[in-house]
């Protein structure tokens, strides 16, 4: 399952994201993440792991442009000329021919403007192959609108049931932006949910494998991080079903605004 980004290039719809995992657990879980069919894996400076991604998909026997690459300018880093080392330093140590995307980590105070600059003029160099932001809510993607002369190709923020941003959706849907989702399955807070229990049974699928699925039907992008093997073959057996519209709503319902990341609205 893929989207075709607002600059024309493909993306797989489910990948990875690789958040708090190091050395020989990253990079394993990556290379295992690949062999069962993942071809979107998702790093960022901050997670101190491109080095190790880098590793797995060099030795991985996939042609390259099967496999999307994505990483992060990290928050202090932020700033025109330091964005511009950034990207430089996560080419070095990912050593992989090229990035397919590369994001904003966090809208940082005083130095959007200047790192979205930074990153517009990578993408135009044909430096990497295209750019986004992550945890750009409705308000900063109002301001990026005022500078930007590219339209971003991603947005990436916490989504989930119970955090169901539906003004950030059907912004981004509006923008021709791909909504992304980190955490989606919120640490596993909520698998108890009586909801998701019931369609848990009805479906004959682990709470996991529904949260993903709602996702995906909502053509949202989804990253569920794990380096469990039985968990990773779990959140990659999704498409053998679908969830049915009217229950699509009842899960859309249980926004609670709960969150297990930071706020990006205290940044404003």
């Amino acid at each position: 399952m893929t989207t075709t980004l607002n600059n024309g290039i493909s993306m797989p719809l489910l990948g990875l994201g690789v958040y708090d995992m190091y050395n020989a657990e990253a990079e394993a879980a990556v290379s295992k993440a690949l062999e069962i069919g993942y071809r979107l894996i998702d790093t960022a400076s901050l997670y101190r792991n491109e080095k190790e991604i880098g590793n797995a998909v060099r030795n991985s026997s996939l042609p390259r442009n099967e496999i999307f690459v994505t990483t992060k300018v990290g928050n202090g880093d932020q700033g025109y000329d330091s964005t511009l080392r950034a990207f430089d330093t996560s080419m070095k140590l990912l050593n992989i021919e090229y990035i397919d995307a590369y994001l904003v980590h966090w809208p940082i105070k005083g130095k959007r403007k200047d790192t979205w600059k930074a990153v517009e003029r990578l993408y135009e160099e044909k430096r990497v192959r295209s750019v986004g932001v992550a945890n750009y809510l409705v308000p900063f993607l109002d301001e990026l609108k005022s500078y930007a002369n590219i339209v971003p190709v991603i947005d990436q923020m916490e989504f989930s049931p119970w955090l169901y941003l539906k003004a950030e959706l059907d912004r981004c849907k509006k923008d021709g932006i791909q909504l992304q989702s980190y955490t989606p399955l919120v640490r596993g807070k909520k698998f108890s949910d009586p909801l998701i229990q019931e369609l848990s049974t009805k479906y004959s699928k682990t709470p996991a494998q529904i949260i993903i699925r709602w996702n995906l039907q909502l053509g949202v992008s989804t990253i569920p991080k794990s380096s469990n093997e039985a968990r990773l073959r779990e959140n990659f057996d999704v498409f053998d079903f679908e969830i049915s519209e009217a229950d699509m709503e009842r899960l859309c319902g249980l926004n609670e605004n709960f969150r297990v990341v930071d706020d990006p609205i205290e940044m404003l």
